[in-house]
């Protein structure tokens, strides 16, 4: 990961100085690096972690930090991981502008490595990301989403890039086809439960720990798995009670809203979900051979679903 450090804050360098601020701002900020994490340990699982997967990290991280970019302009953040947003410093034009900076410079590593395949699995990637943050567009204050809406949108926008890491650590070691979707439904099923897990913790008592504020999702009108339950299994008055904030949005109903989280067991249900989704990642690499870096896969697949930030 050091390396992978190195090769981003090389390939940040632009001669236009607000660039270089932005950039170097966001990716400075923090993050957990998952992605990146996960391209080195499936490169690992085939025996092959040296420059190439270092530069393809860095790209996995750019296109990350691009989608942020633009979804704090679009969600209008003002906080991301205890620290003001780049929009919220630097303005929205700025925001969006780096990011297509990023998602640029991102396109320039890939040809530099010389892959067709890595190409199409990225290319292919970034087009569903972008697919996914426009159903969540479309399903903003909308009440009637139902759980199969809300987890394409994750599969969409959150988990698609977690298997697109996945997969390409599985083509830079040259696995057998098999292999390599084995190591992408890994990081499918790993990116939906670590969202799951993020839209726990917007409802729980250690939101603080992620450097966010307690109900943005539902600031937002995101109707978001704890949300659903309440109305699919919660009281008439519970129902009712969510339905009125995902369409309104603002937080006036938060505390009721909470109430009716804790009362029907919601957040318990969205952990079972993720829950089962890592579980599911590790059954799908159950096969492939004892390794450290096998290892670390299962440990972060604990990981998505332990943590609480």
């Amino acid at each position: 990961m050091l390396s992978v450090d190195d090769v981003i804050r090389r390939r940040l360098h632009s001669d236009v100085v607000l660039i270089r601020q932005v950039a170097e701002y966001i990716i400075g900020n923090g993050g957990k690096r998952l992605r990146p994490v996960m391209l080195l340990l499936s490169s690992g699982v085939f025996g092959s972690c040296g420059e190439r997967s270092h530069e393809l990290a860095a790209v996995v991280e750019f296109i990350h930090t691009a989608t942020l970019l633009h979804d704090d302009v679009v969600d209008e953040s003002q906080l991301r991981r205890g620290n003001a947003t780049a929009n919220a410093l630097f303005g929205n034009a700025a925001s969006v502008l780096v990011g297509d900076f990023l998602y640029s410079r991102a396109f320039q590593m890939m040809v530099g490595l010389g892959s067709m395949r890595v190409m199409e699995v990225l290319s292919d990637a970034t087009n569903v990301i972008a697919e996914g943050e426009v159903l969540q567009l479309l399903n903003c204050h909308d009440a009637d989403v139902d759980e199969a809406r809300y987890l394409q949108v994750i599969r969409y926008k959150t988990a698609k890039l977690f298997e697109a890491s996945a997969r390409l650590g599985a083509i830079l070691g040259e696995a057998a086809a098999q292999d390599e979707e084995a190591m992408a439904q890994f990081g499918m099923r790993l990116g939906t439960a670590f969202q799951l897990i993020d839209d726990v913790l917007d409802y729980s008592d250690s939101h603080e720990a992620m450097g966010k504020n307690v109900g943005d999702d539902l600031a937002e009108g995101k109707p978001t798995l704890p949300l659903i339950y309440v109305m699919q299994h919660g009281s008439a008055e519970q129902a009712g009670v969510v339905r009125h904030a995902i369409e309104k949005g603002g937080l006036s109903d938060l505390n009721a809203v909470m109430q009716a989280i804790r009362d029907t067991g919601a957040l318990d249900y969205a952990r079972c979900r993720a829950e089962a989704e890592a579980s599911s990642a590790c059954a799908a690499i159950a096969h492939l051979p004892h390794s450290k870096a096998k290892d670390s896969l299962l440990q972060l697949a604990d990981f998505a679903v332990s943590r609480t930030f």
